[in-house]
Parts: structure tokens; sequence; C-alpha cells
């Protein structure tokens, strides 16, 4: 495991923390993907950092150990996002049946609607240029 400073570790730097954190990207949420098991919803930041909120609710996801195995496979995916120009605060939101895909299935649902993620803020920085 990395230094407590190194960027391997997920810290609050990378998090969303509060409730107002996530109300600024509920409501104003500029880039949106969507699959059968998850909802991504993105707003730009000016932190310098990507940040992650996750909102799975027992209703979805019964089981805590489930539960926490999606937390654990959305962090690792995140962590392991290389910095970009854009840096957005994104809300991961589980729906029903996400806990019956596997890890490498739930990763790779996260790279698709993470690069989907990525072409909707290019397209609205570009429009937001012109």
């Amino acid at each position: 495991m990395g230094s407590p400073g190194s960027d391997t570790r997920f810290g609050k730097s990378r998090r969303l923390l509060n409730a107002k954190d996530y109300s600024r990207v509920f409501d104003g949420a500029e880039a949106k993907a969507s699959s059968k098991h998850l909802l991504l919803l993105a707003k730009r930041n000016t932190s310098g950092r990507h940040r992650l909120g996750l909102v799975i609710a027992k209703k979805h996801v019964r089981l805590a150990v489930q539960r926490n195995r999606i937390k654990r496979i959305a962090r690792e995916f995140f962590r392991a996002l290389p910095e970009t120009r854009a840096t957005m605060d994104v809300v991961l939101l589980a729906r029903h049946g996400i806990d019956q895909l596997d890890n490498r299935q739930l990763s790779t649902i996260l790279q698709q609607q993470w690069q989907r993620l990525e072409r909707h803020i290019s397209e609205h920085e570009t429009r937001r240029d012109n």
C-alpha cells in the first residue's frame, strides 16, 4: 500500500463528502451516462481532481457485502483514472440488479459509461466555448 500522501489512496480530496456536494451534482448535472445497472451524473469542478460520490441503496442491493463490493470496485476504477483537463464531480447511482454482475462485468460497464461521460463533458465544453 502507498504512503498516506500518495495517489493510491482514496482520500477525502477524491470524494464527495456532504449533501451540498451531492446536491451540486444532482441539481446541475452537465453529463449523464446510463446503463441498465447504473447511472453516472457529472458536473465539472475546479478542484483539479475528479471526485466520486456513491449512492448504493439497500433497496437495490440488499446485502451489505454486495454493496461494499460494488463500492470497492467503483473506487478502484475511479482511483486508476488519469487526471484530465476537465475534472469532474461524479455521482454513481446503483440500480436494481447491479449486484448480479461479477467484478469484470461491473468494471467493463464503468469503463463504457465513463467514456460516455467524458464525451458528453467535452461536447458541453465545446458548446459553451462557442
